[in-house]
């Protein structure tokens, strides 16, 4: 299946003295890259944490974020802690000495400060439990969100890649036509250029003009690059890499055909393959 990088996931646990909140975040990138912000409490996880992401992720940046929040029942337990209070004491009173006039902490103030309220201790075996198994839903939710983004993007490659499709058959019925067309232009050119050079020279000049001219190879192969990223699409796994290397080489091909166009019909055939191939490696670009 066709997997996007870009995706999100949270997933929270209510245990008895506290709640954990894991939220996962991804972008594209070329690799995997991995960047953690865990609670104190949790750090001690983060090589296990690092190694089930690795296990179901590929490829793109990834944001963890684990924060850990006292429960409902911690601080009628404990109430406030007396120490840090007599600090916030002593020191607002020598602030107010040295800066008259200067605001009072609040209520607010003094419960955010780091200490106030003592926390409850939750049981550490309990607490790493807890936050594996939540990290292993919340990837599963995060891989569910890539999947139905990669989807998204498969339908907008495969409709591009209908239309530039649709450019190389509708052109490959014109090329003996305009071969014939740009054969007579040469033969009169040439024999303009020639004058009595000799019917032979005139056919070999011929000939290397029409064969510089002749886009059925690039057309062929056009084709079977076509073919080769339905194929990848249609294959589970991270393809993302493999397909923007099918990417170059259909813009390769697409150069090479505007460079030897001798014609309206594949000078705009060229532009316009050109401008798909563009829009489907801008998809490309997000797929894992």
């Amino acid at each position: 299946m066709t997997t996007s990088m870009t995706g999100f996931a949270a997933h929270s646990i209510n245990l008895k003295h506290a709640s954990v909140n894991i939220d996962l975040r991804s972008v594209n990138q070329r690799y995997l890259e991995l960047h953690f912000r865990l609670a104190d409490e949790v750090r001690i996880l983060e090589p296990q944490l690092r190694e089930l992401i690795q296990q179901r992720l590929t490829r793109g940046k990834v944001e963890c974020r684990i924060s850990l929040n006292p429960g409902s029942t911690a601080t009628p337990d404990n109430g406030l802690n007396p120490a840090i209070l007599e600090c916030l004491a002593r020191w607002q009173a020598d602030v107010q000495q040295r800066l008259p006039g200067s605001a009072p902490l609040s209520v607010n103030d003094i419960l955010r400060w780091p200490g106030a309220v003592p926390a409850v201790s939750q049981p550490q075996d309990t607490l790493n439990e807890a936050v594996l198994s939540g990290m292993r839903a919340t990837l599963d939710e995060m891989v569910e969100s890539r999947q139905r983004e990669g989807a998204t993007l498969k339908q907008h490659i495969l409709d591009h890649l209908a239309a530039a499709e649709s450019e190389v058959e509708t052109l490959r019925p014109l090329l003996p036509a305009l071969i014939a067309a740009q054969r007579d232009k040469l033969t009169e050119r040439l024999h303009e250029a020639l004058g009595e050079a000799g019917h032979e020279r005139l056919a070999q000049e011929i000939v290397l003009a029409a064969q510089k001219a002749d886009i059925d190879e690039e057309l062929s192969r056009l084709t079977t690059h076509f073919a080769e990223v339905r194929r990848v699409l249609a294959q589970p796994g991270a393809v993302g890499k493999r397909l923007d290397f099918l990417m170059q080489e259909l813009h390769r091909e697409a150069n090479t055909l505007g460079a030897k166009s001798v014609a309206v019909e594949t000078s705009r055939a060229s532009l316009e393959l050109k401008v798909l191939i563009e829009q489907m490696r801008e998809q490309v670009q997000n797929i894992e």
